[in-house]
């Protein structure tokens, strides 16, 4: 990604908490020799330098990911910035924008306790903090059957800008 240089931010916690206020993500690889992307929410486990998240089994991007260098794009606020903002005529139009990009390894996550946690935690980031919904109260059978539909996974964080 290009940054300039007055834009770059080095400090990684600031990164990671962007990450989080922003977790609605893309994420790019190559299926079928094609690039293709998904629109997906994740979450990061800063300890470990992974994002987790899941696909839906219908969605065929997962079938081919393993192996790949994956691009995943937070992006945050952004908007347009008028010359006529400015003192004088000798201003052009621009963009103001932020975003991460993630990059990193994919690994289909196999252990279904681990895709459970992930999902756990997933519902308690975005429910209310007093919400009665739980994924823990939920009929285990139910939550199983479910989970059919869905392909877990784990990126391992290389680099991040």
């Amino acid at each position: 990604m290009y940054i300039p240089k007055h834009f770059n931010i080095d400090n990684a916690e600031e990164m990671y908490e962007f990450i989080e206020k922003n977790s609605f993500a893309i994420l790019f690889s190559q299926h079928n020799g094609e690039p293709y992307a998904t629109h997906l929410p994740l979450l990061l486990n800063k300890e470990e330098g992974f994002l987790y998240g899941h696909f839906a089994r219908p969605n065929e991007q997962w079938k081919d990911i393993a192996n790949q260098e994956v691009l995943v794009i937070f992006q945050g606020p952004h908007c347009y910035i008028s010359p006529s903002w400015y003192e004088t005529n000798l201003a052009v139009p621009t963009w103001n924008y932020a975003a991460i990009h993630v990059y990193g390894q994919l690994e289909i996550a196999r252990d279904e306790q681990e895709v459970f946690e992930a999902l756990s935690d997933m519902v308690k980031k975005y429910e209310r903090p007093d919400s009665p919904y739980q994924l823990e109260n939920v009929d285990g059978n139910f939550i199983k059957g479910m989970s059919k539909g869905i392909v877990g996974f784990k990126i391992k964080i290389n680099k991040i800008e």
